[in-house]
């Protein structure tokens, strides 16, 4: 069915980013596949529908491995935007099987459970002296002294990168995010691969120093990494540390200021999890679901499917909204209360199937070390100033979180 002129669906209009929940409950109640023409995408708005989709594989991030780009009635990608498609494509989220089988294999032999587990300490120190300097000058920018510091350092630590070299790694991977949200601009392009040309010379040179002086760290891991006679390009290594790097600070950095910022206006919510810290992991849960910090996750249609009665073609583009799957009252009992106890949780802001988010253990360590530094050190944490959103959609955050101390 087509969207109807009138859908409060509007992905570029101020109000709709504020709040695109009541918009999304509309989307549901008025069936379950949308056609958007700004975008030229089919919109999914049920969880069901979005987790099975996730899973189906008639369905796929590219659909290079299968088709060019002429037989799946696409237009190739313009040839000055080359850099951040070869950057973008050799990544395991935008590949599809034998290769992101392949690669996720072998990056799973580098990104271990027990690596991410004995970073915990790491994590928790950095979070720590991270809040005590918020503390000690009585307030701040949520955004910029803990939320964005502590996941960039915990990656750049883990890739090994130099302290010295990693200032650069936030505006990069801002720039070739930037690719990311519905219709970009020519300007973002441009941004983006610059970005992309930067960071890809970047890390070859650290790729040379470390084939020549391997560490411990990840990219030395990757360069290692051997399975049943495969290794990783040097190509797949540079877009893999990429691809970690902006993955696994982006949803982070998003989660904790949307998250504050959430508990900010739920006084009740905040004044429990005050009371009882052991409250920490499952509000970790919630707060990701109730303001998600990716809201839509494309897929191509490799193979004719059908959503109630609607055929939706190969060659078609899917866009599954995370956003609204999370606040579906058929799965979630008063779906847009922020309930910090809730114990049935299915959220789908990690994804699910073969592309669900690799770094989501990492990324709950470090949520909960910085929310239990914030409710140890700054018991009383308030909101010193109402924030404004960033004017993107697909990936959803704040420009900056103001607090006050004490």
């Amino acid at each position: 069915m087509a969207a109807p002129s009138d859908l409060a669906f509007d992905p570029w209009d101020q109000a709709f980013l504020a709040d695109p929940y009541p918009a999304y409950a509309e989307l549901r109640a008025r069936g379950r596949v949308h056609w958007f023409e700004p975008t030229n995408q089919w919109l999914v708005p049920h969880h069901a529908d979005v987790s099975a989709l996730l899973r189906d594989r008639r369905l796929g991030r590219t659909y290079q491995h299968r088709f060019t780009h002429e037989d799946f009635g696409r237009t190739a990608p313009p040839p000055e935007h080359e850099p951040f498609h070869v950057l973008n494509d050799h990544g395991m989220l935008d590949l599809e099987p034998p290769d992101h089988t392949r690669i996720r294999r072998l990056v799973s032999k580098a990104f271990t459970p027990r690596t991410v587990e004995q970073l915990k300490p790491y994590v928790r120190d950095l979070a720590g002296s991270l809040v005590a300097a918020l503390v000690e000058k009585g307030g701040g920018d949520l955004l910029t002294d803990v939320a964005e510091p502590l996941p960039v350092a915990v990656i750049a630590e883990m890739l090994g990168i130099p302290e010295a070299d990693r200032a650069q790694l936030r505006p990069w991977s801002a720039d070739i995010c930037g690719m990311y949200e519905l219709n970009p601009s020519q300007e973002t392009a441009a941004k983006a691969v610059r970005a992309s040309v930067e960071f890809s010379d970047y890390l070859t040179e650290l790729i040379a120093a470390r084939r020549k002086q391997p560490g411990d760290d990840l990219m030395s891991g990757l360069i290692a990494a051997y399975d049943e006679g495969d290794r990783l390009t040097e190509q797949e290594m540079i877009s893999t540390a990429v691809l970690l790097l902006n993955a696994g600070h982006e949803a982070t950095v998003n989660a904790t200021v949307n998250g504050w910022w959430a508990l900010f206006r739920n006084p009740g919510q905040l004044a429990a999890l005050r009371a009882d810290h052991s409250l920490i992991p499952s509000a970790i849960e919630e707060l990701m679901r109730y303001d998600t910090p990716l809201q839509l996750f494309e897929r191509w249609v490799l193979d004719e499917i059908e959503i109630d009665g609607t055929v939706i073609p190969r060659g078609a583009e899917i866009a599954m909204l995370f956003g609204s799957a999370n606040h579906d009252p058929e799965v979630f009992a008063d779906p847009d209360r922020l309930d910090l106890t809730r114990k049935e949780n299915p959220h789908i802001s990690f994804s699910a199937g073969i592309h669900y988010c690799i770094g989501a253990p990492l990324a709950r360590i470090e949520l909960a070390a910085s929310m239990t530094a914030l409710l140890e050190q700054a018991p009383m944490l308030r909101l010193a100033a109402e924030p404004e959103r960033k004017p993107n959609f697909v990936i959803r955050g704040l420009e900056g979180l103001s607090v006050e101390v004490g």
